[in-house]
């Protein structure tokens, strides 16, 4: 594993869906590093700092879904490190029959490290049923076993997905998505959920597409903001103030696959996701945008291609560290990546 330092002219201009290089396109030093390639199929990244350390989780398997005999059961894989250089593997996860993926890291109020994990079930490769996962860790080496999360009756179904869990004044907040359609969940103790509300873009929106994968954040004046996938369609912003109820849609100009975003100070967000901003060259990318749905005309492009993207976002000090993963040229195997890139790109 080494680190490769990258010169890009990361800046571009994005309009109607394609790109052109800026005429004052800016450059800047992007350190790229492969943290994890002992795999066939590694993918969908998370990335936290835990008791002082770094920790990223991502899902193996023998591709995106099935192996050769068309199975499906991925396991999870947690890297630990202590500097971000050298990582190191602390724990493998599995469950017999199930496809464990997009394992999501967060820290509890009363400092445990949890592991929310997508459980899917294949017959015949087809989906049959889908129940979300939990572990804990209390030193962040010794994990404990899954054990199904709980949703309340009302709302739960055989295909639940919790795809993300965000603490905030001790109460965690996740999507959950199934059939299209997404609803916000709380958790005091990261197994039982109930339901808040569900989340359902007005009819000015679009609200016949698909919604699933679903980042929550909060604004430094207490909102909550809500970063939606949609398919085929572009992402979805929605913003409200507590108790959550009372919803702003905004509409983003991209489709975002995988995403992530963090809030900085100011208010402004750092979004990641995969992009077909360049048609026929899938790229995972970075974006500043606004509260109202605004996305900067400028992007970041890191070094990517073909299945890629779900990325995990950290800022450490002055520096965004991005994980990753991308396939390696014509090959269908992919690794895990850590980017680093200084925060005044985004300024």
């Amino acid at each position: 594993m080494k680190r490769i330092p990258l010169l890009f002219a990361c800046l571009c201009l994005m309009a109607a869906g394609c790109s052109r290089p800026a005429g004052d396109a800016a450059v800047t030093t992007v350190t790229v590093q492969k943290i994890w390639d002992e795999g066939t199929h590694a993918a969908f990244t998370s990335l936290i700092k835990f008791n002082g350390k770094y920790y990223c989780s991502f899902r193996e398997g023998w591709g995106h879904v099935f192996d050769d005999s068309g199975k499906a059961e991925g396991k999870i894989r947690i890297l630990c490190s202590k500097d971000g250089a050298s990582w190191t593997s602390v724990v493998h996860i599995g469950l017999e029959g199930v496809d464990l993926r997009d394992p999501k890291l967060s820290v509890t109020p009363d400092g445990r490290l949890m592991v929310t994990i997508g459980g899917s079930i294949y017959r015949d490769g087809a989906l049959i049923g889908a129940t979300p996962q939990v572990c804990f860790s209390q030193d962040g080496e010794h994990f404990s076993d899954l054990q199904p999360i709980e949703i309340d009756p009302a709302v739960r179904s055989k295909d639940d997905w919790l795809w993300r869990v965000t603490w905030h004044e001790g109460t965690g907040y996740g999507v959950n998505y199934r059939n299209g359609k997404v609803m916000l969940l709380s958790t005091t103790d990261g197994i039982r959920y109930g339901l808040v509300c569900p989340l359902d873009p007005p009819a000015e929106i679009g609200d016949e597409q698909p919604l699933n994968e679903s980042t929550v954040r909060f604004l430094p004046d207490g909102r909550m903001a809500v970063l939606i996938r949609r398919d085929p369609g572009t992402a979805l912003l929605a913003v409200a103030p507590a108790p959550f109820q009372e919803w702003t849609w905004r509409e983003l100009p991209l489709h975002i696959g995988g995403p992530d975003f963090l809030v900085r100070e100011d208010g402004s967000l750092i979004i990641g996701g995969r992009s077909f901003l360049h048609p026929g060259h899938i790229r995972t990318v970075l974006y500043k945008g606004t509260v109202d749905g605004g996305l900067d005309e400028r992007y970041i492009l890191l070094p990517s291609g073909g299945d890629t993207s779900y990325p995990g976002l950290l800022i450490e000090g002055d520096r965004l560290w991005v994980s990753y993963y991308s396939a390696e040229g014509a090959s269908a195997k992919t690794a895990i990546f850590l980017a680093t890139l200084p925060l005044t790109v985004f300024d």
